[in-house]
């Protein structure tokens, strides 16, 4: 399906949208993948995005019975294109840039149930930035409900680039292909069951002979983490690896990440190794619960940081046991 925002009113944009979001508007060439539902203007600056979380995601599936914080992320991440799109009118083939990304949740809302999680989202927009009658940047806060409990919430600031600036600012790293094709080795993957992980192919962290030192691994044969050629290393698997590197920090204690505050410094780009750095705080042991401050680095350069809360998981009241990793799915 396609559609040309700039000539679509916002009454048809809502008729069109209210039901399905076909995949365009996130930016994702799978429709499978699209996990946004609707969207429903409130007020000036402020929307409704609504969104269904699989069960059966091979991917971002429920873990230790709970499901991925990082679908909040990724609920976010493809609200960002949606109301560039459809709120903002910002053209297709314009591209949206995090700076920045935070999130803070109560654990106890992420339990699954079984079946998909309906979710809410209430978005306040501001700082909207505009030059030329085009986007620059905005600021979102974002209320998140699953199925009816109230979750957290995030705040986020993106950028808005032209097809004209986007190449002028990416240099020679703008043409997707030879960026691939001058992309270091893929290291070999850390054990799977180090990083809550079941598959070592989902693994994108690569040992080192140094402590919660890391490398990145880029993986562009990866479905959800690659879903669509890229010049540099998306935003989604830098999250990803701040999230297994504080896995990595917890050791055997089931943990799950309540907050991130994060920071996008510089692209990572494919041509040099990056860096994953886990840094403890004194009197902050995962393992009792605290934050992990973890770092990447590129020709030595700190490209993103984040600091991860990391809550440890009680043992079922029935069982008395954590569940463990997701399990094994095929693609």
């Amino acid at each position: 399906m396609s559609v040309t925002v700039a000539s679509e009113s916002p009454s048809h944009l809502h008729d069109l949208l209210a039901t399905s979001i076909p995949r365009e508007f996130v930016h994702k060439t799978v429709q499978s993948e699209v996990l946004l539902t609707g969207w429903f203007p409130v007020a000036p600056d402020r929307f409704r995005v609504t969104a269904e979380w699989p069960v059966d995601h091979s991917f971002y599936g429920p873990v230790n019975g709970h499901h991925d914080p990082l679908l909040i992320a990724e609920s976010v991440r493809q609200t960002v294109p949606l109301l560039s799109h459809v709120a903002y009118g910002v053209p297709f083939g314009h591209r949206q840039t995090w700076s920045t990304f935070r999130y803070e949740i109560d654990p106890a809302a992420l339990v699954a149930t079984g079946g998909p999680a309906r979710v809410e989202m209430d978005i306040r927009c501001s700082d909207v930035v505009r030059r030329g009658g085009r986007l620059v940047s905005v600021r979102m806060y974002v209320e998140m409900a699953v199925d009816g409990v109230p979750l957290g919430w995030v705040e986020t600031a993106f950028s808005n680039m032209s097809p004209a600036v986007y190449p002028r600012l990416r240099g020679p790293y703008a043409d997707i292909d030879e960026a691939v094709r001058r992309s270091v080795p893929l290291a070999p993957p850390m054990a799977p069951g180090q990083v809550a992980r079941s598959r070592f192919a989902d693994v994108v962290l690569s040992p080192t002979n140094a402590p919660l030192r890391t490398e990145l691994r880029v993986d562009h044969s990866h479905p959800f983490l690659f879903d669509h050629p890229v010049d540099h290393a998306p935003g989604m698997l830098l999250l990803e690896a701040a999230r297994q590197a504080t896995h990595a920090a917890a050791g055997d204690r089931a943990v799950i990440a309540t907050a991130m505050d994060v920071v996008f410094t510089q692209y990572v780009e494919f041509d040099a190794q990056c860096w994953i750095q886990a840094d403890v705080g004194e009197g902050e042991g995962v393992a009792a619960g605290g934050r992990v401050r973890v770092s990447a680095e590129q020709n030595g350069v700190s490209a993103f940081s984040a600091v991860v809360t990391a809550t440890p998981l009680r043992p079922s009241r029935r069982t008395g046991k954590i569940p463990g990793p997701r399990s094994c799915r095929g693609r």
